[in-house]
């Protein structure tokens, strides 16, 4: 196992989404380059540990140090997270899936390493929100991440609303996801409260063996069959 000496930076690091083999979604050069870092923050060190692994069996995981960052961590815990990095020592964020600092608290710690002068390095790598994008047909210039529907039915009644009214006025695609288990659950919602004419994709298991990508009008979702809970899955609406 080859070592590389990185300079000092907060590296972001993509990991798979599925359970693909790593070298089909993440470049070699990133398993390089995770091979040099001894301190990453992470939001599931479990989770971690084992992308690790995956990328490289011989990674000593015992001789790493991991600090969470996670939808919990108070934010006065988050700028010593970077000490490794005022050391001179390069700093590795993983989140649980895909791109960190997307959807995601790592972007917490990347303001503040910006704040402060400190360079910040992007790796490449799967971003389910610019896949399922890609694979929708939708408008790919102007689009939203939107993140989970609200809980509350009226709040999430408004929710839809506002995105029915950003489709047709903006011509912006909507992005966003929910629950796995509640998958199915929503596809029915969208189909009874929406207008029948607007399209939905559906994109499940973004880069793994069972990944599809459908794009349909709602009234056609109304008559298909379709089973996606349990699925890790991302939904878009455009016109």
């Amino acid at each position: 196992m080859t070592t590389t000496t990185l300079r000092p930076a907060l590296y972001l690091i993509p990991s798979t989404m599925s359970d693909a083999p790593v070298g089909d979604v993440i470049p070699a050069e990133n398993i390089e380059i995770i091979r040099g870092i001894k301190h990453f923050v992470v939001e599931n060190v479990r989770t971690v540990r084992r992308f690790l692994k995956r990328c490289d069996r011989d990674i000593d995981i015992d001789s790493l140090s991991f600090t969470v960052l996670d939808e919990h961590t108070p934010p006065e815990d988050i700028p010593p997270m970077l000490s490794p990095l005022a050391d001179g020592h390069p700093v590795g964020v993983i989140s649980e899936a895909g791109c960190p600092a997307i959807a995601d608290p790592g972007a917490d710690l990347v303001a503040i390493a910006q704040e402060r002068g400190f360079e910040v390095v992007p790796l490449v790598g799967p971003s389910s929100i610019l896949l399922s994008l890609m694979g929708s047909g939708f408008n790919g210039q102007s689009f939203a991440f939107i993140g989970y529907l609200p809980h509350d039915s009226k709040a999430r009644s408004s929710r839809l609303r506002e995105m029915e009214r950003r489709i047709r006025t903006e011509f912006q695609t909507q992005i966003f996801i929910e629950t796995p288990y509640r998958n199915n659950r929503l596809i029915a919602e969208l189909i009874s409260t929406l207008p029948k004419g607007l399209k939905l994709c559906v994109a499940s298991d973004i880069t793994g063996p069972r990944q599809k990508i459908i794009t349909l009008p709602l009234e056609k979702w109304a008559k298909r069959q379709y089973d996606y809970d349990k699925t890790p899955t991302i939904f878009l609406l455009y016109s």
